[in-house]
């Protein structure tokens, strides 16, 4: 839901905050006041283009700043959570226009791309105008909204889940189809390189531990000087540091005869002994095993110098050889046994396109149910809302594939073409006239005709679909009197699911709002500037009366509007 629109030196706005509520928001004023400016700023939040003409004149930034609140909304956490942004119960999306050409975008306070304003935008506005963010106005959009009609959400899940498993095995089927030449050149290399690394047979940790070993073998002669003297001193000698210890501990055995406080220190000393003990055993045992045959010293340095060379050719540590080894060690396998490794793939993607061909072909089925339902229903509305002759049609259509098309799912032994929305082609078609034949409903229908047709399409999808905010621009376009007041009460009607921003400059229309907000231009130091007041309950009554009267407001005036809104 949209908090709150703040607006800085854009177009002949200098500066405005307007706060929205939940609801049916409807925006009134003259023509000219600048109601289409609000629109085009909410475009702007939605990523639309921006250009330095559109900055007030003598300003040298503009900034449009929308607060949103996005509590239950499961999809823009997400796009955050994904994107790496501030994740909360508040979303702050920021574009700002530079007097020299370009525009920043912020989500969150922190840098976006403009694309990133497009795809958050997509979860949280429905805007419907005379502007190019209009979802009816993008076929692609079409499937998504007769598959929210169904509730057919479920299906399509598990469907996207198959389909996704038929693009991984095609891809590897491609890889591997690329590689067939290198692998099949490289493998006598490999099975050269496999030799020469298993002739030598690394071990893990062989080298390090070689090396520990060489050190120790080549000063092994100074090593046993060292650990004979060691022991010695320690164990052997008159006065060695045994003997020295178990006089000290004769000594404080005498003292803590005399003072307890001496007790602890004998244990200590006594403590002490036993670990000499301990070291001095260790030194004659480890004395025992110091090997000085020169021969063994000589394969040991060979046998290093042989795992240095596999080392410093194939990976730089013997753990990198190793995964080198295994690694070529599958190249190879692939090479020699490829035509059964790609049939089997084949196998594997052929099932699954089976599989999967039949969940697309429920899928489809399921379709072409809910479309003609969405058809009469559609159609029922439309000419609740004005469109007498109108005629709502959803068109889907399937293309048929060759069955060794990687492209293709097979359903009921037909085999299609797919993408990740199934095999079926959805667009809608209108007729606005009698007698004529349906048209697409992209480039054909007005923008009014357009917003009716989304009014009705909302007000049937309103339960499934979780967009929070619908924006309407020009909906009462061609209409007035009693469809005026149908086109109001759907509008009402659908807020109950939907947060609604509406402009119109219709009295039957403008008395069904919630919140309502009037845009007025007014003159300031030879400027003429915009503004946006929220209306209290005798206000909002005067400017109803002011849409059935014009200026000019009259007791009868106010006397129908007061009824309107009753009504």
């Amino acid at each position: 839901m949209l908090t709150r629109l703040y607006i800085r030196d854009y177009a002949i706005i200098d500066e405005l905050t307007i706060d929205f509520s939940a609801g049916l928001n409807i925006i009134t004023g003259e023509t000219g006041a600048g109601k289409s400016i609000l629109i085009d700023a909410l475009g702007l939040l939605l990523g639309e283009r921006a250009s330095s003409e559109d900055l007030r004149h003598g300003a040298s930034r503009a900034i449009v700043e929308g607060y949103f609140s996005i509590q239950s909304n499961d999809r823009v956490h997400t796009f955050l959570q994904d994107h790496g942004y501030d994740d909360g119960d508040e979303l702050i999306i920021r574009r700002e226009l530079s007097a020299k050409g370009g525009s920043r975008a912020f989500i969150n306070d922190s840098p976006a791309q403009i694309a990133l304003l497009k795809e958050v935008g997509d979860g949280l506005i429905d805007l419907h105008g005379q502007h190019d963010h209009q979802t009816l106005l993008r076929p692609d959009t079409h499937i998504h909204l007769l598959d929210n009609a169904g509730g057919l959400e479920g299906m399509v899940n598990d469907y996207r889940s198959g389909y996704d498993k038929i693009r991984h095995v095609i891809s590897e089927i491609r890889s591997l189809q690329k590689r067939e030449a290198e692998l099949r050149q490289k493998e006598e290399f490999y099975a050269f390189q496999l030799q020469e690394i298993d002739r030598v047979n690394p071990q893990p940790g062989e080298d390090e531990e070689l090396l520990r070993e060489l050190k120790i073998r080549e000063n092994s002669e100074q090593v046993f000087e060292l650990v004979s003297g060691l022991h010695t001193l320690l164990y052997e000698e008159n006065d060695s540091v045994r003997d020295k210890l178990l006089r000290a501990r004769t000594m404080l055995d005498q003292l803590a005869g005399i003072d307890s406080d001496f007790t602890e220190r004998r244990d200590e000393c006594l403590s002490t002994i036993v670990v000499v003990e301990e070291i001095a055993k260790a030194l004659q045992r480890y004395s025992v095993n110091i090997d000085f045959a020169p021969e063994e010293l000589e394969e040991m340095r060979e046998r290093l110098h042989a795992l240095n060379g596999i080392r410093k050719k194939f990976g730089g540590t013997i753990q990198a050889v190793l995964e080198f080894r295994e690694r070529i060690s599958k190249e190879i396998a692939l090479a020699r046994n490829y035509d059964s490794t790609i049939e089997a793939k084949r196998k594997e993607l052929r099932s699954l396109q089976e599989s999967v061909g039949n969940l697309a072909g429920r899928l489809s089925r399921k379709r072409k149910e809910i479309a003609r339902k969405v058809e009469r229903a559609v159609v029922e509305v439309l000419r609740e809302l004005g469109m007498e002759h109108g005629e709502f049609h959803v068109h889907i259509e399937l293309h048929e594939a060759d069955a060794l098309s990687e492209q293709a799912v097979c359903a009921k032994g037909q085999w299609f073409e797919a993408t990740a929305d199934g095999i079926d082609s959805v667009e809608f078609f209108i007729t606005t006239n009698l007698g004529e034949g349906p048209k697409s409903l992209t480039g054909t229908a007005s923008g009014g005709e357009i917003s009716r047709v989304m009014l009705g399409l909302k007000t049937i999808l309103a339960k499934n679909d979780r967009l929070p905010l619908l924006v309407f621009d020009e909906i009462d376009t061609g209409i007035s009197g009693r469809i005026a007041t149908k086109v109001g009460t759907a509008m009402r009607n659908l807020a109950d699911y939907h947060q609604i921003i509406a402009i119109t400059h219709l009295p039957q229309i403008a008395a069904m709002s919630r919140h309502h907000y009037v845009v007025e231009k007014f003159e300031r130091d030879g400027r003429t500037l915009t503004r946006v007041r929220k209306l209290d309950s005798e206000e909002h009554t005067r400017e109803v009366a002011k849409l059935v009267s014009g200026e000019d407001i009259t007791e009868s005036s106010i006397q129908a509007a007061r009824e309107l809104i009753e009504s």
